[in-house]
């Protein structure tokens, strides 16, 4: 076969994998969605997620012309079509995603009246849905353009395009969510003493329309951009470290290694069954073990077939290395955040002595994390390098990435499973019911923090993997004597100033839940004081009211956490010029990644902790302790879903930014 031919292949690959999407999404809709007040519940639920998602879009499409506007003038219209290429697709696979989560919610509930395997079976597959348009849209997207570019410098403004949905979606939808979830939480729980998912909440619709546009289309845009930035930055590296006589093959071996991980987790899918014992989180793992194994097969043969003899074998070896991260990073994950392990239980035991104890310890757990998961990192950077250089790096971060369309499933499956039983409470459906829900929900909290682990790790290494294709892309413009050493004080200042912005970024993505939450938190306690009969159940809240506050504010408190983002290498590229941007990009790696690990596992222990105590340990529900676990989980919930995750594509976007204007910096266009 002429290698030639390859971005052909990859291309149809990707779409296989989204008409396989299409196929299992026509298999969902078939399913019935159950009684009339549930289908009610459910066109609430995704009237106000498709609404916030029209708007969110039609926002950042403003920003996204303004943006191509002036990448089309400053740098070439190549890369411009390719930005406009790459925000477009990132926002038709969350578009997909979210239309099939807030569909398959209902179907979910409805299911679960008949056991624990049929509603799982709709739920993954809900989530399956996302995954596969995901990995494929990317896939299609990258392979597309280097057909008919022929040149990965070009294709970098695909990976901006996908930065930029992902940056503002994540941004956005985690506001949405967490504004949503600490008002409904706060007033509801803690002050009206109703349960979650009360239809006597006001927030309660906007609680769930969250779960949706955070969970769902924000993971998704988060792993669409990680997966297109992997792919370019491995390719690119490929551009300008190997001579043209043979780097062909090299800049053609990722898109293989993406191809080989869809099959892969197409089949895997299919694996993802309920065994005699029942357990959920086994059959989950069961496909993406499945996965796994598969694709590191497929990596043999095809790295044998591109790249033959040793060194085939070495980036074989290093793609092995990228899956070994991983896994590792799910299984620590999971060990900190699920409840069935001691840092979880201990949590909640300190709950008894108050909130105040709960947060410290909550805090210092989040603290510890980082450890084991950047250690292993590091062992797999020094591996892969030690295997195939720099170029070795990049491949072992699309080992990691080549999980993504598993990975997408087990996250999209968290916010359908929790759908699913808010629609079950809302609804008054029997308690066997509930019960199938919770026990789907329970294993959904454990997916959404391992999953949310993997994304943060798997960005670091791909943002590492986009530093040195910067430093590389200066070299091919011309400057080459460059030092990025640090005796030099452009260096030093750059890396302060990068170590700042995630804090920066943080305390912005913060205060907007903060200031949303209150409007929120005001709104409820409002409609308690002033309209008669809600508590009693005999009259409706307005739901509506709700939804619109939250979808105004996150879309207003996005703006300037989105503009830190793409200002800072700007003005620090043209100001300082590209020995600080260098260092700039490193500082916002290492205190991205480790910030972004503490702020996501540190939110999710308390979220499970909360869960213990209600699953009726400690005093169950109601109990002070139960109290103090809300307070601990209201403080967690803008970590682990709002900050923490979006400080992925926060990196990403600095470094891809960097790489487009390193032709302009390289060259001497600076301000001193």
């Amino acid at each position: 076969m002429d290698i030639a031919t390859i971005p052909i292949i990859t291309t149809l690959t990707g779409l296989v994998g989204v008409i396989i999407a299409g196929v299992i999404s026509f298999s969902i809709l078939k399913k019935e969605k159950g009684s009339e007040k549930m289908v009610g519940i459910a066109d609430a639920i995704s009237e106000g997620a498709m609404a916030y998602l029209n708007r969110q879009y039609t926002t950042i499409g403003i920003i996204a012309v303004l943006l191509f506007l002036a990448i089309f003038f400053a740098l070439n219209p190549e890369t411009a079509i390719a930005f406009a290429a790459g925000s477009f697709l990132s926002a038709l696979a969350g578009y997909i995603g979210m239309n099939i989560s807030v569909r398959a919610n209902v179907r979910t509930a409805n299911a679960a009246m008949g056991g624990l395997k049929n509603a799982l079976s709709i739920a993954f597959k809900g989530g399956a849905v996302t995954g596969l348009c995901v990995a494929g849209l990317s896939l299609a997207g990258v392979s597309i353009l280097y057909y008919l570019y022929r040149d990965p410098v070009l294709v970098v403004g695909f990976g901006f395009g996908a930065c930029l949905i992902s940056l503002f979606a994540r941004i956005g939808g985690g506001i949405y969510t967490k504004a949503a979830d600490v008002g409904a939480d706060l007033v509801g729980k803690v002050e009206a003493g109703i349960p979650e998912d009360d239809p006597r909440n006001p927030a309660v619709i906007a609680d769930n329309v969250g779960d949706n546009v955070g969970d769902c289309a924000g993971m998704g845009a988060d792993l669409f951009e990680t997966y297109a930035v992997t792919v370019i930055g491995a390719m690119l590296l490929a551009h300008l470290l190997y001579p043209a006589a043979i780097s062909e093959a090299y800049i053609l071996y990722p898109l293989v290694l993406g191809a080989v991980a869809i099959i892969a987790s197409i089949i895997g899918i299919f694996f993802v069954r309920l065994g005699r014992s029942e357990n959920i989180m086994g059959a989950l793992y069961k496909g993406l073990l499945t996965s796994g194994v598969l694709s590191a097969i497929g990596f043999y043969f095809v790295s044998s077939w591109i790249i033959p003899g040793t060194d085939g074998f070495n980036l074989f070896i290093a793609t092995l290395i990228g899956l070994v991260i991983a896994v590792s990073l799910f299984v620590i994950t999971e060990y900190y955040t699920s409840t069935a392990f001691s840092p979880v239980i201990k949590l909640a035991e300190s709950a008894q002595s108050g909130s105040a104890v709960t947060i410290i310890n909550g805090l210092a757990l989040g603290f510890q994390v980082p450890l084991i998961p950047v250690l292993i990192i590091c062992g797999g950077i020094l591996g892969s390098y030690h295997l195939g250089g720099l170029y070795g790096i990049a491949i072992a971060a699309m080992g990691m990435i080549s999980l993504t369309g598993m990975i997408i499933a087990l996250d999209s499956y968290g916010p359908i499973t929790d759908n699913a039983g808010g629609i079950a409470e809302m609804a008054n459906l029997p308690e066997a019911v509930r019960k199938v829900t919770d026990a789907l929900d329970a294993v959904g909290n454990t997916t959404k923090a391992v999953t949310k682990a993997f994304a943060i790790g798997s960005a670091g290494v791909a943002a590492i993997t986009l530093f040195v294709a910067y430093v590389q892309e200066l070299a091919n413009v011309g400057a080459t004597n460059l030092s990025f050493g640090l005796q030099e004080p452009l260096v030093v200042v750059g890396l302060l100033i990068g170590g700042l912005i995630p804090f920066l970024f943080t305390a912005k993505c913060l205060k907007a839940v903060g200031a949303s939450s209150f409007m929120v938190v005001e709104e409820v306690r409002r409609q308690f004081r002033e309209i008669d009969g809600i508590m009693e159940g005999t009259t409706r809240p307005d739901y509506a009211r709700c939804v619109d506050l939250v979808t105004k504010s996150a879309l207003r408190e996005f703006v300037v956490p989105g503009s830190i983002a793409i200002a800072s290498p700007i003005l620090v590229g043209f100001i300082l010029g590209p020995v600080a941007l260098g260092g700039l990009l490193i500082g916002s790696i290492v205190t991205g990644l480790l910030l972004a690990l503490h702020m996501s596992t540190a939110g999710a222990a308390w979220d499970n902790a909360k869960k213990y105590v209600e699953d009726g340990n400690l005093g169950g529900k109601g109990s002070d302790t139960h109290k103090a676990t809300v307070v601990g989980d209201t403080v967690g919930d803008p970590y682990k879903d709002t900050a923490g995750p979006a400080i992925n594509p926060l990196i990403k976007v600095m470094n891809t930014l960097a790489i487009l204007i390193a032709g302009l910096i390289g060259s001497g266009l600076i301000l001193l």
